[in-house]
């Protein structure tokens, strides 16, 4: 992204991250990872191993705004699709085959999000979301790798175990003192023999070397929201003690978005006058699960649609187009600060209960109950085939 929008970047080791001497590394280019840094490694050990690196701190909006673009070119060209991550993608083309080449057709997709955006686009077609994402990986940077159907083990057993998604610092040296350095080592390996050595994730591994690997592309991001909403005792006409209540319901939106490791990327608040009319409103946001800026947009949309004077029964706030944070909210290091002192508010609240902690905005009055605390969740489909972006 940084290199879209600066070509003069381009060949060089960039990072993206914090300062020089604080944050972690976000992501990184191909020259920067040349010299071991890679994402999530702490900016300070990044400089010293490529002191060269050229540093910048990325853009939340920008992120955010090609993601939407790129989801709305997928959400039109493919039957169901995955969002793991604001920049990443499981396509199920299930059924495709009838009437497309899937092959041609997954080149054709990459090629046409390309053009359309101008980003480099690394893919991987398989039968198993798994080795989709590690054909991905070895397809960067920029490139298309296809594993046809009955050729899994014969891509995966020649890689390193390091390869696996989910095989980290823990799990690697125990393999490694096992003599199992490749995925065709744990596939020659009795199931049992790791299952005593590894427990459950042993037979997981197991699963994984023979090319054995879910192939449910979850479409729940898509469909799932998060909702709270509140009854008044009495009518209101009170600005700010609406205001107080919306701070309320979005932090317990945000509270539970990040329990659920989530970001949000759509904001709606709802309005009930006396009369019972409804309204909602909603707006697409940059991706966020940061308390400060939900709040000032769900203020901001009251603002906009509420007719003043008008004495309101009711509102509520949803969040929806959620995406799985992954590392995500990296990409906006600036955030990382707010992010971990709301995550630490939030483990006082799990040993203490949610009014342990408050906001001050908002004003004591006497309402009803908390009506309609949902949290939806839908996953369709058992594909065969999929590509993943």
């Amino acid at each position: 992204m940084e290199i879209l929008l600066d070509p003069s970047l381009k060949g060089k080791p960039v990072i993206v991250g914090g300062t020089a001497t604080r944050g972690v590394v976000s992501t990184c280019s191909y020259e920067a990872r040349e010299f071991g840094v890679h994402s999530a490694m702490p900016m300070r050990t990044a400089m010293k191993l490529c002191p060269q690196a050229i540093i910048r701190h990325g853009s939340h909006r920008r992120y955010s705004n090609y993601s939407k673009i790129v989801t709305d070119i997928i959400a039109s060209k493919v039957p169901l699709f995955q969002k793991a991550s604001v920049d990443e993608f499981y396509c199920d083309l299930t059924g495709m085959d009838r009437f497309f080449n899937v092959s041609e057709y997954t080149r054709n997709l990459r090629e046409y999000v390309m053009k359309e955006t101008g980003l480099p686009i690394s893919c991987g077609l398989s039968s198993t979301k798994f080795i989709s994402k590690m054909a991905t990986n070895e397809a960067k940077p920029n490139g298309f790798l296809e594993v046809p159907h009955g050729k899994e083990k014969e891509f995966l057993w020649p890689l390193g175990i390091d390869k696996i998604l989910g095989v980290g610092k823990q799990t690697e040296p125990k393999l490694r003192a096992m003599g199992l350095n490749t995925i065709g080592d744990i596939a020659k390996l009795s199931k049992s023999v790791l299952i005593n050595k590894l427990g459950k994730w042993g037979e997981v591994l197991w699963n994984k070397s023979q090319g054995i690997g879910s192939t449910e592309v979850e479409t729940e991001w898509e469909q799932k929201s998060m909702s709270h909403e509140t009854t008044f005792h009495e009518n209101q006409t009170d600005i700010a003690f609406i205001h107080g209540q919306l701070v309320r319901l979005t932090e317990k939106n945000a509270y539970d978005l990040r329990q659920d490791s989530k970001l949000t990327g759509c904001l709606t608040v709802k309005i009930r006058y006396s009369d019972f009319e409804t309204i909602s409103r909603q707006e697409t946001i940059d991706y966020t699960s940061l308390d400060d800026e939900l709040i000032v947009k769900a203020k901001q949309i009251f603002d906009k649609f509420y007719q003043k004077g008008r004495p309101v029964r009711l509102i509520g706030v949803r969040f929806s187009h959620l995406a799985d944070t992954g590392m995500q909210m990296n990409l906006f290091n600036r955030q990382e600060e707010k992010l971990n002192l709301y995550k630490a508010v939030d483990e006082i609240k799990n040993r203490f209960g949610n009014k342990a902690v408050t906001k001050a905005a908002v004003k004591e009055k006497k309402t009803q109950p908390d009506l309609n605390l949902s949290s939806s969740r839908f996953a369709l489909g058992s594909p065969r085939k999929e590509s993943e972006r």
